[in-house]
């Protein structure tokens, strides 16, 4: 038997990246059967996940082949029939039944009036529903372009005013922004984690050559994320809240 391919440098830092926001979801999510919906779910790398827990998933999404890829994924893990493909986006989120749990990861940043959308996400679920809220965080994103040479946008993107055409991956937010937007959609915040706090920085090749870097990077990253003064440092935030009207 062959012996298993070694994982490529961009694999170790992808777990890296990725284990905080599982964990917090994972723990989020309803212990019984619940009906998820993903908005912006695209291909379905996380709804199938979710739905592998037991939970019935519908994916909102605006392409045609990223929901048919959806499909393809799901049928491939055994989870076809917990997993349901919608043409759409935000906006179209009126005519969607409530459900126990929202994800909204990496949408708000490109929408027009981030308040509208979060209240439309708030009027999605059932009373005490949640939502899994994933965002970038502007100042992660103001240091990489400033390390990188692009002075100008990273003095661009220091204004919370910068609209996303003005900026190239969209609008960034804060952590004391998030939580006013929240509030002003009657969602109540549960818990804040910074995700990617130091796997963006490391290395690759110090993930490649020394030994325990990559676990090492992973329990950091878990130590990291519970800290708001590290939150400055995180390339994105995951906000679970809570809310739903009866």
């Amino acid at each position: 038997m062959p012996a298993p391919t070694p994982e490529r440098p961009s694999e170790r830092r992808g777990a890296a990246r990725t284990t905080v926001l599982w964990a917090t979801l994972r723990d989020a999510l309803p212990a019984e059967p619940a009906d998820v919906l993903d908005v912006g779910g695209g291909t379905g790398g996380l709804a199938v996940r979710v739905a592998e827990l037991g939970h019935r998933v519908t994916v909102v999404d605006p392409s045609p082949d990223a929901l048919a890829m959806l499909a393809r994924r799901a049928d491939e893990r055994g989870v076809a029939e917990r997993v349901h493909g919608v043409l759409g986006d935000l906006a179209d989120l009126g005519g969607v039944e409530q459900v126990d749990a929202v994800l909204c990861h990496g949408v708000l940043e490109v929408v027009t009036d981030p308040v509208a959308a979060l209240t439309a996400l708030a009027g999605c679920l059932r009373p005490d529903g949640v939502l899994s809220l994933v965002v970038a965080q502007r100042y992660a994103a103001v240091l990489a372009r400033a390390m990188a040479g692009h002075l100008v946008q990273a003095r661009e993107l220091l204004d919370p005013a910068t609209p996303p055409a003005a900026a190239p991956r969209g609008r960034r937010f804060t952590h004391e922004e998030l939580r006013t937007l929240l509030g002003g959609a009657g969602l109540d915040v549960v818990s804040v984690h910074g995700v990617r706090v130091f796997a963006d920085l490391v290395p690759g090749a110090l993930l490649d050559l020394e030994p325990g870097a990559s676990q090492a990077l992973v329990d950091l990253e878990q130590a990291a994320a519970v800290r708001p003064e590290l939150f400055p440092l995180a390339t994105q935030l995951h906000v679970v809240a809570r809310g739903g009207r009866p």
